[in-house]
């Protein structure tokens, strides 16, 4: 009796146990399916096709992932991203996203759109001079010796490649001038202000290689290819409009630039109509004055005026820590706000409770339409809130933090918080041509696998696109056309991961 009795009790436990156990794992999966939802692209409902291809893509994401947490001598996303850029090629991930239709690239500056290899076949051009001193080089193109002083002495770069002895040898020096890309990372372990010397020297020898009229215009149609190339299909530009030049030193006004980069974006898009345009936003460097900022937002309000179609609107640019912030330039910035939209760089710092991420309050007071870069965003909960009210979107550009020193381990980018709580993030590249990234597609790639959940799927890569028209300068109906032609793309983009699966 004793033993039935006990026999009895033990079932039932072990009864009470499981159900017990049941609960918990049915509550568990419920908190993660949750989560899920609320992150950004959660509540996206994949059809069919999309469901199958998703599978496809999940199951190399999870393969990857699994090797690299084994196994992280490759992807090792704790090192700098010069150590694991050059074996993205081989992912079947990165493969598939490079594929995908991106939408939008809405925070690009204009001057580091092109890779280095691009660059390169530019020098080859006629007439161009170089000042090599030491470490340092400015190129010129000239009809004559350029008056600007040398150190040593202007030669044609033709003559310098060609007794070179070794062309080859000689273009690999040449290329270390016009990309921050190394092999050597120790060259990264110093300081941020280093870092963002080494990026100032990048941008200074290529400013001078594309200051020459006829160069801009094959420099911005090859970025424009290269976008196109990598499934973008609109572009927003950031640009100072610098003075452009002619052999014969005949300098042109900052409104011919403007002009260049509409009708060079125009001749693009008649070659390939289903790109669907470009946009500029105006900027100047924040360690200007206050007289500098008037100057500057008076040619903002020319180019709204003459060219309002190609104007999207005005930022500040440049290292943000060292240089004023937004709260310095308010009289000026009040009484712009209601005559031009903004799109300010805020918060690119790690430091807190000072006056670069403080730049973060100005520029939701101030209305931005968009936050470039938004770093330290994740330490104001009050903002982080006021953001999704606002519905301000959030231009993150994960590589170029990056390179530029505020992350080394990626999977630590504050991104992944604004992923999760579904914050209207777009991804972007920022100077890609400065490190040898892709137009977008090495973005996105890191983004989706290092950063994410690894639950995260297709359904927030689409969010990420779809993101990026709907909060970019185009107007209704420029959205809607753009729209159409994702969706036509996208639509393609399916069938062809399915189809080259079944392949496999």
């Amino acid at each position: 009796m004793i033993q039935i009795t006990l026999y009895i009790a033990l079932f039932v436990i072990k009864s009470i146990d499981g159900r017990t156990i049941d609960q918990y794992s049915h509550r568990r999966e419920q908190l993660i399916q949750e989560e899920i939802a609320s992150s950004l692209g959660g509540r996206i409902v994949l059809n069919n096709e999309e469901k199958t291809a998703n599978g496809i893509l999940m199951y190399w994401k999870n393969k990857e992932i699994d090797e690299s947490f084994h196994n992280p001598a490759y992807f090792n996303f704790s090192r700098h991203y010069f150590t694991y850029k050059k074996y993205m090629e081989t992912s079947k991930v990165y493969q598939i996203v490079r594929k995908m239709p991106k939408g939008a690239a809405l925070h690009v500056h204009s001057s580091a759109m092109l890779h280095e290899d691009n660059l390169l076949q530019l020098t080859y051009e006629d007439h161009l001079y170089a000042c090599y001193t030491n470490n340092d080089l400015s190129l010129r193109f000239s009809d004559t010796v350029p008056v600007r002083p040398c150190p040593v002495k202007w030669s044609l770069l033709t003559e310098l490649r060609n007794a070179s002895g070794d062309v080859t040898a000689f273009d690999q020096e040449l290329k270390k001038h016009l990309t921050m890309y190394t092999e050597n990372v120790k060259d990264f372990d110093s300081d941020i202000n280093n870092v963002w010397k080494r990026f100032n020297q990048v941008y200074t020898v290529v400013k001078s290689l594309i200051g020459y009229r006829p160069v801009r215009e094959k420099f911005f149609y090859a970025a424009l290819k290269n976008f196109y190339n990598d499934n973008v299909m609109y572009v927003e530009i950031r640009s100072g409009l610098h003075q452009l030049h002619e052999l014969n030193g005949t300098l042109h006004d900052k409104m011919y630039l403007a002009q260049l980069y509409r009708d060079v974006a125009s001749k693009f898009k008649e070659d390939y109509p289903d790109f669907q345009g470009v946009k500029l936003i105006m900027t100047r460097h924040r360690t200007v004055d206050l007289n500098q900022l008037r100057e500057a937002l008076d040619v903002a309000r020319q180019l709204k005026r003459d060219m309002p179609k190609m104007f999207a609107g005005f930022d500040l640019v440049g290292q943000e820590d060292l240089g004023k912030p937004l709260i310095d330039f308010l009289p000026e910035l009040t009484k712009a706000k209601n005559e031009m939209d903004f799109f300010f760089h805020g918060g690119e710092t790690n430091w807190y409770g000072t006056p670069t991420d403080e730049n973060l309050f100005d520029a939701i007071l101030l209305g931005a339409k968009r936050i470039g870069h938004a770093y330290a965003l994740v330490k104001h909960p009050s903002l982080l809130v006021s953001v999704k009210q606002k519905d301000i979107a959030l231009e993150v550009n994960v590589i170029s933090n990056a390179v530029l020193a505020l992350v080394r381990d990626v999977r630590n980018h504050p991104l992944a918080t604004y992923l999760a709580l579904g914050l209207p993030v777009v991804l972007s590249s920022d100077d890609p041509g400065s490190w040898g990234a892709a137009p977008l597609s090495h973005d996105f790639y890191v983004a989706f696998v290092a950063v994410a959940s690894k639950h995260a799927d297709l359904r927030m890569l689409k969010q990420l696109a779809i993101n990026s028209i709907r909060y970019s300068a185009l107007n209704e109906n420029e959205k809607i056309q753009s729209f159409k032609m994702f969706n036509h793309h996208w639509n393609r983009f399916i069938k062809d991961i399915i189809k080259h699966d079944k392949q496999r």
